[in-house]
């Protein structure tokens, strides 16, 4: 993977900038909640996870990976020489 040398500052942004949309999304869901919940809703009615509380939970499991990928690439790329 030495020809992704020249690009290693640049996965490092892009893991940061992962990093912070998979905490925000991690955040945003309310354990034992659903979103409607936390803005005042009774949020017991329903087990399964509808609309926004759905779009919020794939998005974490697709940051997830984006971020598992994007760490081991990183890790692979050795140093350029200085």
């Amino acid at each position: 993977m030495a020809f992704l040398s020249a690009y290693r500052q640049y996965f490092q942004i892009v893991q940061i900038v992962v990093s912070i949309a998979l905490v925000i999304a991690i955040l945003l869901q309310a354990r034992g909640a659903g979103l409607g919940s936390v803005f005042g809703g009774t949020g017991t009615v329903f087990k399964t996870r509808r609309g926004v509380d759905r779009l919020l939970f794939r998005m974490t499991i697709a940051f997830t990976v984006i971020f598992a990928v994007v760490s081991i690439v990183g890790a692979a790329i050795p140093v350029p020489a200085s």
